[in-house]
């Protein structure tokens, strides 16, 4: 048998996919085959590498050259250079940021320095659609361990042990979840996975998905075995056509190897997995909702109790838990509870996968251990804000969490001392903000989102977040009033106390963390008719300097409705009346004369 003395691995995340990835893997074969190395290098499709601001990334072995920003343009040169001839190709080598180093390896990089990748442990390692790479780094193993050697009983006490609770946002134990449905009696349970994703921002759920399809395809078959289930469903986001892709091919190979179905390793435990695609609907990532949804009924919440563990999915005993939570099952009674716990805070133990984006030089999929603080995570792990702005607050858990202001940047990311502060962990959606954001307006922003994704089913949630957006609406249009900010935080703790699920629950969050860190913000735009960050354009007027301006004409000939008037090399003017505040002129002035006010 020949083995080939290269690798050369290719992002196939979405982002990179977006980004040609597809057309640089053809680009080496053809490159490749070209020179006659087809037998000495394999091209090999992978998940997310994490540095998705990089994208394409490409990483060559045995040297673990990291390339990223690759084009198609320069697959011939690495095949020239570093396949052929042995040659590191340093122009495509990734710069740090900060120091503008050049790092040879991916794992030498800033941002990767503080992770430990568990649940992304095979993400960017392993070619997905491929069953045995799964199986060469462990794959399955811990499945047949479970069947073969251990109770049902046992597999749950360990993953109790190991202090796993959920990762799709309540933080509830799993073992405790797995118990419960455990003791139920009857022929027929469920194992539900939620991979119905639905935080702006985020993307951790899909990227394991995409990346390791075969972990969560082994946990659910744990679950199945731990509660008495022979039947499982994955409910995944339609608009995530490649980890959709992906998770059937996974699911294929696994009844072709016996992993699925009948009587697997030859015991008389037998389980089967189904994909159901959700519509895209945000309320469906609440446990019932979803199940609904996969009862063929449309997407909304039922009272609880009775919890799925008791009446769950077609009224049967059901777990239901998210890709994030299922991918550290195999890790965790693969390498036992203990290793799992020693890592995190005394409660909250393990790895968190967070979707680091907004206002950061590197944007990404990053794995930390709990109670990393949240300065490690923008200054260290995310390079720090760009473009010289400062830091001013970090949004964690979507529309259901909270703003966290600079001033508690240090602040440790677990469960609890998020709840402290008012925000909470969520599925990991992680925005960071800098200086040029409006809280008043960011808290706008996320109560649209929930408004056009509230089922409607109770009143609290339907009316009451359509209410506090008007009331937001009227603020940010200089038309707020001191009584509007009690109203509004009155109205948030009745949504809290009344909402059926915790769409409507958790709906007030981004306004109640807002209002308690950013209040300033809010009595500028009362009071003052002021947007301190320059965002709310009903607040908003642009004047020129004119000790700065030189007249060059540059602003008036991009203003599209003539609001600009002056001579040539004499300070111009802005008709405010006329203005409609686009900003081109802004970005057209080389004299920074413009400014907004």
């Amino acid at each position: 048998m020949n083995f080939a003395r290269s690798h050369i691995l290719v992002c196939g995340g979405t982002g990179c996919t977006s980004s040609q990835s597809p057309k640089i893997m053809e680009e080496f074969e053809v490159q490749l085959a070209k020179r006659g190395l087809s037998d000495e290098a394999k091209v090999i499709l992978t998940g997310c590498f994490g540095l998705c601001a990089l994208g394409p990334i490409v990483v060559v072995y045995p040297e673990g050259a990291f390339y990223s920003n690759v084009k198609v343009s320069d697959v011939a040169e690495i095949v020239e250079e570093h396949i052929l001839k042995g040659r590191i190709v340093e122009r495509l080598l990734y710069h740090e940021k900060k120091s503008n180093e050049i790092v040879h390896s991916l794992n030498d990089t800033e941002f990767y320095k503080k992770q430990k990748r568990i649940a992304l442990r095979n993400c960017g390692v392993i070619n997905p659609e491929n069953i045995d790479e799964y199986i060469a780094f462990d794959g399955y193993q811990a499945l047949a361990t479970c069947l073969t050697e251990r109770t049902p009983q046992e597999v749950i006490d360990i993953i109790s042990a190991s202090g796993l609770r959920g990762r799709g946002g309540a933080g509830f134990p799993t073992g405790t979840k797995w118990s419960f449905a455990a003791r139920e009696k009857g022929p027929v349970k469920y194992v539900c996975c939620n991979a119905d994703e639905g935080d702006p921002g985020a993307f951790m759920d899909r990227s394991v998905l995409e990346g390791d399809p075969h972990s969560v395809i082994e946990a659910m078959a744990i679950a199945g075995y731990a509660i008495g289930a022979s039947q499982g469903y994955i409910y995944v986001r339609a608009e995530y056509p490649i980890a959709v892709k992906r998770l059937q091919i996974a699911i294929d190979q696994a009844k072709e190897y016996g992993f699925l179905g009948e009587h697997i390793f030859d015991t008389d435990f037998s389980f089967d997995l189904e994909i159901r695609l959700g519509a895209g609907a945000f309320v469906c990532g609440e446990e019932t909702a979803l199940m609904t949804s996969i009862e063929g009924h449309r997407g909304e919440p039922r009272p609880r109790p009775p919890y799925p563990a008791v009446k769950g999915l077609f009224g049967k005993p059901t777990i239901l838990n998210n890709v994030e939570t299922l991918a550290n099952i195999p890790w965790i009674l693969q390498n036992g509870p203990e290793k799992f716990a020693e890592m995190g805070t005394e409660k909250s133990k393990g790895t968190k996968v967070f979707a680091l984006g907004g206002k950061i030089t590197n944007t990404g999929l990053v794995e930390i251990p709990m109670g990393t603080t949240l300065r490690e995570i923008v200054e260290d792990i995310g390079g720090g804000v760009p473009n010289g702005k400062k830091f001013k607050a970090a949004q964690t858990g979507g529309p259901s969490g909270g703003c966290i202001p600079a001033s508690l940047i240090d602040t440790p990311i677990d469960y609890e001392s998020l709840a402290q502060i008012g925000s909470m962990m969520g599925s990991g959606g992680l925005i960071i903000m800098d200086e040029d954001n409006c809280m008043v307006d960011i808290a706008r922003f996320f109560l649209d989102f929930t408004v056009d994704e509230s089922c409607g089913k109770c009143a609290p949630c339907r009316i009451g977040t359509r209410r506090l957006r008007e009331i937001l609406d009227k603020i940010v249009s200089g038309k707020g009033t001191m009584e509007d900010l009690d109203l509004l935080e009155e109205l948030c703790y009745h949504l809290k106390s009344n909402s059926l699920c915790a769409l409507g629950q958790t709906a007030p969050n981004p306004v109640l963390s807002t209002l308690r860190y950013f209040r300033d913000e809010y009595e500028a735009h009362v009071k003052e008719h002021r947007c301190p960050a320059g965002v709310c354009k009903a607040l908003l007027h642009y004047v020129i300097d004119p000790e700065k301006c030189k007249g060059c004409t540059a602003c008036s000939r991009v203003c599209p409705v003539d609001a600009i008037s002056g001579e040539v090399k004499k300070a111009h003017v802005i008709d405010t009346d006329k203005c409609i505040k686009c900003g081109a002129c802004i970005e057209k002035c080389r004299f920074d004369a413009i400014k907004k006010q």
